[in-house]
């Protein structure tokens, strides 16, 4: 005879995201506050969705429940709208109906972005292995004050009988160190079974889910703590201080371990990185730089101290000096960039290019080895191979309704303070004369001179002094 197969329990879980984030003294949600380069609410969905597929995931959304929607659809998760908001057992009544198909829930704070998966995981291992009603995750802080005390069981190793708040504890109980996260397992049946015990006797008038350890340790329905590793993990963020914290501390995790994969970072205190930033091996960041959003560097690179890339793609062997902006761009290996040069989105520097001082571009594909080092505009261009656009040089894509674009073939050779007005082509290479206004195609190998002829008078000066000076009668 086979034996049965017993089937894995199902597991989902809830995202505390319905806050109004009061003492942040904002308009905006809570929970859509950005700490480490994306919303708090998104770092815990990351760390949830690694442990559960996220169609198992559910954020408890209230406050701005619309834009908080929004702002995380597309991770996948599901949601559970709490209106009107009356406290964290509230959120899990208002769940009901999504999370009693299921086994088991944890119960995550949308506003703690430290959690990993890891502790998660360990967290579910541990309330499975114990078979409790309520799994709390503690922690032991070297200063508890303004925390609840976990009160557990005196001949108990794990078991708990309540949480006190520190208003409520005792002398004796203040002493305690171990403190509730706010994150838990639970069972989901014998959860939902006594959920309609819990009070609102107490100073807001609100279900408080920490009272649950009560109500079920009275109920003998089991409720023990799982004390974590790394106390950092559960921080929150109440207060625009806390957040600015959890932010350095993820930037700063996000440097060591692009440094441990061969990235040199100096001062990584001052350097902005996000989450998902890719660096290669062997390339230097300077102080003071930020690599924001799905940036990716190469190996070998050097980006100087001020300068800003977001969504862009560095590859190997670029030297940016500082100061540059470099915004949704491609730059091509070995290219150079700087100081002080901004590349607006859709610009692609081609291999070994040179964009520097204080030259902007926009919408343009710039070829291997060509050159614009000083002062220059060229949105809206197509420049090709071994190009030299001199200082000053503008490219005139814009008529006031539409833009149009400018063309330089390969060789072509751009004297200083050009001006070319678009539609425009310049023929390979062909020269523009300094000081330029060009308003027509250059043919291949011409030279074209855009500019009135020099007049020189001599003695002019000499005779306007001399009528200047002449006495008045």
């Amino acid at each position: 005879m086979s034996k049965t197969t017993k089937a894995a329990p199902r597991v989902a879980i809830a995202i505390m995201a319905a806050g109004k984030g009061t003492r942040l003294q904002s308009k905006h949600p809570k929970v859509l506050h950005e700490v480490g380069g994306k919303p708090l609410l998104s770092h815990v969905i990351a760390a949830a969705s690694e442990v559960v597929p996220p169609q198992h995931v559910y954020a408890i959304i209230g406050h701005e429940a619309d834009r908080v929607r929004e702002a995380v659809a597309a991770t996948g998760v599901g949601f559970v709208l709490q209106h009107p908001q009356h406290g964290t057992g509230h959120a899990l009544m208002a769940a009901r109906e999504a999370l009693l198909p299921y086994d088991h829930v944890i119960v995550l704070s949308g506003d703690a972005p430290l959690i990993r998966s890891a502790t998660i995981s360990k967290l579910l291992e541990f309330h499975l292995a114990h078979r409790p009603a309520m799994t709390m995750l503690t922690a032991e802080l070297g200063n508890p004050t303004g925390y609840g005390r976990v009160i557990r069981k005196g001949k108990s190793k794990n078991e708990v009988r309540a949480v006190v708040e520190e208003k409520s504890a005792t002398p004796a109980q203040k002493k305690v160190r171990e403190i509730n996260s706010g994150i838990y397992a639970l069972a989901v049946k014998p959860f939902y079974a006594h959920l309609g015990e819990l009070s609102t006797d107490n100073p807001h008038h609100e279900y408080y889910l920490t009272d649950m350890a009560e109500v079920l340790a009275k109920a003998k329905a089991g409720v023990v703590a799982c004390k974590i590793d790394d106390p950092g993990e559960i921080l929150g963020s109440n207060t625009r201080a806390e957040m600015v914290d959890l932010d350095a501390r993820l930037r700063l995790a996000k440097c060591h371990q692009l440094m441990a994969m061969g990235v040199t970072i100096f001062y990584p205190q001052t350097c902005v990185i996000d989450p998902a930033v890719e660096i290669g091996p062997d390339t230097v960041v300077e102080p003071f730089v930020q690599l924001l959003g799905k940036t990716r560097v190469g190996s070998d690179c050097r980006i100087q101290s001020y300068t800003v890339i977001r969504d862009s793609e560095i590859a190997d062997r670029t030297l940016i000096l500082p100061g540059c902006m470099v915004e949704s761009s491609q730059v091509k290996a070995g290219a150079r960039l700087g100081p002080y040069s901004h590349l607006r989105p859709g610009s692609e520097i081609g291999e070994n290019a040179h964009v520097g001082n204080f030259v902007e571009t926009k919408k343009v594909r710039m070829g291997k080895g060509s050159k614009a080092n000083h002062l220059t505009y060229l949105g809206d261009a197509e420049i090709g191979e071994g190009v030299n656009v001199g200082a000053g040089t503008i490219t005139c894509n814009y008529d006031g309704a539409h833009k149009y674009q400018t063309v330089i073939e390969d060789g072509v050779f751009v004297g200083s303070h050009a001006t070319l007005v678009a539609p425009l082509k310049l023929g390979r290479g062909s020269y523009v004369a300094a000081a330029s206004c060009i308003t027509e195609d250059v043919p291949p190998d011409a030279l074209a001179v855009g500019r009135s002829r020099q007049i020189v008078k001599e003695g002019w000066v000499k005779k306007r002094r001399q009528a200047e000076n002449k006495p008045s009668h």
